[in-house]
């Protein structure tokens, strides 16, 4: 039985209570069981104060070769345990993380620097992927063929053997809870590596499902990218699966390269917002503001971070949505229930930002609002920086080719729509876009034409389970959140069998 929750308060500063919810071991788990590391320790960091929290082993060599040799180890037993029972286990870990989900909700504010109440959610989408996953484990499914000469002929799939999830430290929990289920399900083992800014939460995941899975089932080693890459490269590993930059997803392309390994890989977006001259104005003013994603500080992959305005609409669409950005999100301490905009999760995420938003006005872009550090007195020692917008952006200004990871957004006025389809285009991403028209006829005709993998028409941000995710381009490879995740961690294997 897992220990029981911590009872935090419903209102207020919940930043006294992060001692209580910090975890107790190491980074380093495998073969059912913590060790403690030969490298060095990572320090992390609360973003919103400043304050050192904890510090974690780093995963060397050594560490590496034996969380993957539990891994190894446990694999042929997991991969014939009826799938229903693996689906238990992953009901069982979906309560748990339930039960846990606000002390995990504080841990993740405390360390990656996003707000407390919003982070509860991140629990629950992981708990509903563990749930969804263990629903789909009997959908492990082969296909018998017709021959023309008697045989029988039949497919199979099956698990590849040791997958590495590797995440980002946008949403640790969240990709730490929800990202063992498809590979879990699938009969696969799996080792975490979680991101070295914010690893806290996913050593707590694995304190809470400490003794859930048979030993070398979920192992997890801490790190930054030598532990990474040597995980991608490692001969026995089956398996990459990488939430991340498209810099660091061509790392893991030519680390798995040598031993041929599968891949699935959830890289950047430059994601493009389209309203049309005839958008419903009040919804899609709202719908610009939540699909920066703000509260996060725009990062995120999906963050709709070039916003394409119709020239008819452009002036009173940006006055509106200055006031509704200022109505909503301003920085905060992301510990505080009230808090709806936290801070960037590391010193090198905030200097980014700062960049280029001196890169927009030295380009000659318009600072519509926003464009420097938080000003308040009590923020001083975070890492804030006030939600930003440009307009008056040209293709050819870096805040509109590059990938910002930050609170920064673009604005482009059109009003000729096949040059407009051309720029949105224009980028070696493609990741999410969202359409904004009442005409259904032109919200399917712009969904067609946009090179991204995930469209929302009047809508963005929202992810459907069972709705594939994933980008077009430089953005990804391969889909999750649906079956297809699930398939992409099982092989196919043809079986003939010539009859009497």
């Amino acid at each position: 039985m897992t220990a029981a929750p911590i009872v935090l308060p419903d209102s207020g500063d919940l930043s006294p209570y992060v001692q209580r919810v910090l975890p107790r071991s190491s980074g380093l788990f495998w073969d059912g069981r913590w060790h403690e590391g030969a490298d060095q320790a990572i320090a992390t960091f609360n973003p919103s104060t400043g304050e050192r929290l904890a510090d974690v082993t780093s995963a060397g060599s050594a560490e590496v070769d034996a969380a993957v040799a539990s891994a190894k180890a446990a694999f042929p037993a997991w991969a014939e345990t009826p799938p229903l029972q693996r689906a238990a286990l992953l009901r069982e870990a979906a309560r748990r993380v339930r039960l846990h989900s606000r002390e995990l909700a504080l841990l993740d504010a405390a360390n990656c620097g996003n707000p407390v109440r919003a982070m509860q959610m991140d629990a629950e989408i992981a708990a509903t992927q563990l749930d969804y996953f263990a629903g789909l484990v009997l959908e492990i499914k082969g296909k018998t063929i017709p021959t023309a000469n008697g045989a029988l002929n039949y497919t199979l799939r099956e698990p590849l053997g040791p997958v590495a999830r590797i995440f980002p430290f946008n949403h640790p929990f969240m990709f730490a809870a929800g990202k063992i289920a498809a590979p879990l399900a699938a009969g696969n083992t799996v080792i975490l590596k979680p991101p070295e800014q914010a690893p806290l939460s996913t050593i707590r995941l694995m304190e809470i499902l400490d003794g859930l899975f048979p030993p070398g089932v979920l192992n997890c080693i801490a790190g930054g990218r030598e532990t990474g890459a040597a995980l991608s490269a490692h001969p026995d590993v089956a398996a990459v699966a990488l939430i991340g930059s498209v810099g660091a997803g061509k790392a893991v392309l030519r680390s798995a390269a040598d031993t041929m390994k599968r891949t699935l890989l959830e890289l950047g977006g430059k994601n493009a917002m389209v309203i049309y001259p005839d958008a419903d104005l009040r919804s899609a003013v709202e719908g610009a503001v939540r699909g920066m994603n703000f509260t996060w500080c725009g990062q995120s992959c999906g963050s709709t971070s070039r916003l394409y305005v119709h020239r008819s609409l452009h002036d009173e669409f940006m006055q509106r949505m200055a006031e509704e950005l200022a109505r909503k999100h301003r920085p905060g301490i992301a510990t505080h229930l009230d808090t709806t905009m936290g801070a960037l999760a590391s010193r090198a995420q905030y200097d980014r930002a700062l960049h280029y938003i001196q890169a927009g006005i030295d380009e000659g872009a318009v600072l519509l609002t926003g464009g420097h550090a938080a000003r308040d007195a009590q923020l001083k020692d975070g890492l804030f920086i006030e939600p930003t917008i440009f307009t008056g952006v040209r293709p050819d200004m870096r805040i509109a080719r590059e990938e910002i990871f930050g609170p920064v957004l673009s604005v482009f006025s059109w009003d000729d729509e096949d040059r407009m389809l051309v720029e949105v285009n224009g980028t070696e991403l493609g990741l999410t876009a969202s359409v904004w028209t009442t005409s259904l006829n032109t919200g399917l005709r712009a969904a067609k034409r946009i090179q991204s993998g995930y469209v929302w028409v009047n809508e963005c941000s929202v992810h459907i389970p069972g709705a594939p995710f994933g980008g077009y381009k430089q953005s990804g490879v391969g889909r999750e959140e649906s079956k297809e995740e699930l398939l992409e961690f099982t092989q196919l294997k043809n079986v003939n069998v010539k009859l009497g």
